[in-house]
C-alpha cells in the first residue's frame, strides 16, 4: 500500500521492437510509422516518465484512500465499474466521449487540451475502418 502522490523517478527506454510484423517479424512501418533508433537507445526525459504515469500514479492513490475510508468493497466497486466502463460498446469507428469514465477519474473537473484540440472532426488523421475492425476482433481472441 503506497499514499505516493508523485510518480517514480526511474527513467524507461522506449523500445519500438513491438511494432514488429506478427508474420514477418520486421518492423511494420506502414501501420506504425517509421521506426526511431534514437528512442531505443537513448532514454527519455525523467519528466516525460512522470508525466505518463501521472494518471494511474493518482488512481492508485485514490483506491488506496477509498480503502482506508472506507474499507475493502469501496476500491473493488471502484476497479469493476472502472472496467465496465472502459469498455466500448460502439463500433470503433465511431466517435465517443465516455463520459463516464471521465466522471470517474475525476477529468470532468479540469479542462485539459484533449478538452478543445481533440474533435474528431477536425482531425487530419484519416479513419481506416478496416484496421479498427481487425484490432478490436484481434483483441476478441
Amino acid at each position: 500500500m503506497s499514499l505516493r502522490i508523485v510518480p517514480d523517478s526511474h527513467i524507461e527506454s522506449v523500445s519500438t521492437s513491438d511494432s514488429s510484423h506478427k508474420e514477418f517479424g520486421v518492423h511494420d512501418t506502414l501501420r506504425n510509422g517509421i521506426r526511431s533508433i534514437k528512442t531505443e537507445v537513448l532514454p527519455g526525459h525523467p519528466l516525460e516518465n512522470r508525466l505518463s504515469q501521472w494518471g494511474e500514479t493518482q488512481w492508485e492513490l485514490k483506491l488506496n484512500l477509498a480503502r482506508q475510508a472506507h474499507g475493502m468493497h469501496a476500491p473493488i466497486k471502484m476497479m469493476m465499474e472502472r472496467s465496465i466502463v472502459e469498455k466500448r460498446q460502439r463500433l470503433p469507428v465511431l466517435p465517443s466521449s465516455n463520459l463516464h469514465l471521465n466522471i470517474l477519474l475525476g477529468k470532468d473537473e479540469t479542462i485539459d487540451y484533449e478538452d478543445f484540440l481533440n474533435d474528431p472532426t477536425m482531425s487530419t488523421d484519416m479513419l481506416d475502418v478496416h484496421t479498427a475492425m481487425e484490432h478490436k476482433l484481434n483483441l476478441r481472441v
